[in-house]
Parts: C-alpha cells; sequence; structure tokens
C-alpha cells in the first residue's frame, strides 16, 4: 500500500496524467511496474524497438544520440517527474535516442500495448501525449536553432541555463547544478569540442560566473551568464593593477 500511494502522489505530478481524478490515477499505477537502473546501465537503447515507457521516480536519466560517424548528442537530461520513452505507446516505433542512468534510477513503467490501452480508455492521457511531444518538438527545433546559428559560449551558456532550470539547488554561493555533469557531456550538448568547451569554462570561472569541481558545476553568477546567453555586451571596469 506504501508503494502504491508513493505511485500515485508521482502521478500527480506528471504532465502526462493530467485531469485524471484518484480513481483514475489508482488505476493507472496498478497498471504500472517499478524497475531499477544503475549508474551507467541504459534503460534502452537508439534503435531498439520502442516497448516501454517510463516515469522516473529518483535519480537522473541522459538522453543522448550517437551519428553515423560515431558523435555523440546530449538531447537533455530527465529528473524525477518527467516521462521519457513515450514512443513506445505508438505501435511500429524505435527509441530514437539512448537513455542511460547518470545516478542509480528508479522509475514507474508501462509496456506500450498497456499505455496504448489506457489511452484508449482515458483519453486525457493521450491528449497530454499530444501536447508532451508538441513540447519536446518545440525544444528540439530550438536546439537545432541554437546548434545552426548561435556562438558556441552562447550555446554553452543556454545549456547551463536549462541545466539549472532542471536540477538547480539554491545555495549560499549560488546555483548549484545537482547532477553529476561533465565537460564532455557539456561538449555533447553543445555541438562543439571538449577542448572548447574546457577553455570557456575555465575562463568563465577565472571571471567569477561559475564554481568548477569534479562533475560539479555552481553558477555564482547568474545575471552575468544569462547576459552571455542572450548576446548582451558586458561593461567590464578595468581594475588597478597593484
Amino acid at each position: 500500500m506504501p508503494e502504491m500511494i508513493q505511485a500515485i502522489r508521482l502521478l500527480q505530478q506528471v504532465p502526462l496524467f493530467r485531469g485524471l481524478n484518484s480513481a483514475e490515477l489508482s488505476a493507472v499505477a496498478r497498471a504500472a511496474q517499478s524497475c531499477r537502473i544503475e549508474r551507467g546501465e541504459f534503460f534502452f537503447q537508439q534503435g531498439a524497438t520502442a516497448d516501454i515507457v517510463y516515469v522516473l521516480h529518483q535519480g537522473r536519466v541522459k538522453l543522448m544520440q550517437s551519428t553515423p560517424e560515431g558523435l555523440h548528442v546530449v538531447f537533455r537530461f530527465i529528473g524525477p517527474g518527467e516521462l521519457f520513452g513515450p514512443m513506445a505507446a505508438f505501435e511500429g516505433q524505435v527509441y530514437p535516442v539512448s537513455a542511460q542512468a547518470v545516478r542509480w534510477c528508479r522509475a514507474l513503467c508501462w509496456k506500450g500495448r498497456t499505455m496504448a490501452g489506457l489511452m484508449e480508455t482515458y483519453p486525457h492521457i493521450a491528449i497530454n501525449a499530444v501536447r508532451e511531444l508538441t513540447a519536446r518538438l518545440r525544444s528540439l527545433r530550438e536546439l537545432y536553432r541554437e546548434l545552426a546559428t548561435e556562438r558556441v559560449e552562447r550555446r554553452v551558456a543556454h545549456a547551463l541555463i536549462r541545466l539549472a532550470d532542471q536540477a538547480g539547488w539554491k545555495t549560499e554561493d549560488g546555483v548549484l547544478i545537482d547532477m553529476p555533469l561533465s565537460r564532455q557531456d557539456l561538449a555533447e550538448m553543445t555541438g562543439t569540442t571538449l577542448y572548447t568547451v574546457s577553455r570557456i569554462l575555465s575562463g568563465w570561472q577565472r571571471d567569477g560566473l561559475l564554481d568548477i569541481g569534479r562533475q560539479r558545476v555552481t553558477i555564482l553568477d547568474s545575471p552575468g551568464l544569462i547576459a552571455i546567453a542572450a548576446d548582451l555586451q558586458k561593461v567590464k571596469t578595468e581594475r588597478p593593477r597593484r
């Protein structure tokens, strides 16, 4: 019973199930299974038959895609309460990305045919699924626009701001991005090289915008980072030499 209550509370936070009443949420929760994935393991891999829909309960998941040239593109990170793998609800689809746990993860999951049946029984789920997919497409269009038109510094700033929105915790110093985040991850998110990302982050750390540790980033100067993302020229006052 406690697990069922936890599942219902989780589903209440998920946009896919918005508009369902308590009895309907209970039915959706009973149709779900629970799964655990260790850090570094995959929920699913790109190109595999899409057969399971997931809602993350605990942990963090990285969605990424490999190109024919062997390059990797990180699209986004999934946090608790978020849906991933929705293509499984549509027959004959494959996963367009891989989903890798960057922390120990627990999720609720439904077989694709089970989710399709729930959509038929509760039309709110189908309507919300369309909204969810539309929102994801908008995000992908925005990401493509950034990669195609923006300077690399702006792309990195945008990526850090998005990550802070998704997984940021306010601390005494600034906003801690609460997930394991490597420079390689940022390079793959922004379509650039590890060397370029390292150079940019080191410069921003010297300027007091960021505090960078091992797979950890704290944004010390959010307005400054937003100014870079918006391509605003900051007026710098030269400090007197000692």
